[in-house]
């Protein structure tokens, strides 16, 4: 699996300009508030889910997203969700509960999850993600962040999660 250092330097190879920032280990939204203060751009929290059907998701949405996992699946065209274990996690993402992070599709070669984005981090200029550890939060630009999407391979379904609707690629409301 890919490491921190290997990430960081695949930003690099794409050219994507990123800054990094070491803390003290996060492991849910609403720890380290202190440190977001102190990071510029929009910070995330991530769910590793999986459906009724087998489907690895991935949600990135904004840190104060409600998410009503009970109505997304008839949102973004799932089975039922639920939260995925931490095996499961480790073997698909490469990373452990507390580290989720969108960085972590780096490690998904066989392209089995589906990565939805919440909108409101499809339109910050800058969004955090842990780098495939939750003892630090990379900034990146937005345009950095597709640069990356892109160069795994991965098209994200962008969800308004106020609404309910997808909103790209296609609105669906």
């Amino acid at each position: 699996m890919t490491t921190r250092a290997e990430l960081l330097a695949f930003l690099d190879a794409i050219g994507t300009d990123h800054a990094t920032t070491d803390h003290p280990a996060v492991f849910r939204v609403g720890e380290g508030e202190e440190i977001k203060h102190e990071i510029p751009g929009a910070h995330t929290k991530n769910l590793f889910l999986k459906d009724a059907k087998g489907q690895i998701w991935l949600i990135s949405a904004e840190g104060h997203a409600v998410i009503d996992l009970k109505r997304l699946p008839a949102v973004i065209g799932s089975a039922k969700l639920s939260f995925g274990n931490a095996e499961l996690m480790e073997q698909a993402l490469g990373v452990t509960p507390g580290s989720v992070t969108a960085f972590a599709l780096i490690n998904d070669k066989a392209h089995r999850i589906r990565f939805v984005l919440d909108r409101t981090l499809a339109e910050a200029g800058q969004v955090n993600f842990h780098p495939l550890t939750n003892t630090a939060t990379t900034t990146i630009s937005q345009a950095g962040f597709r640069k990356f999407l892109a160069g795994v391979g991965v098209a994200p379904l962008v969800v308004d999660f106020a609404a309910m609707c997808v909103v790209d690629p296609a609105p669906i409301c």
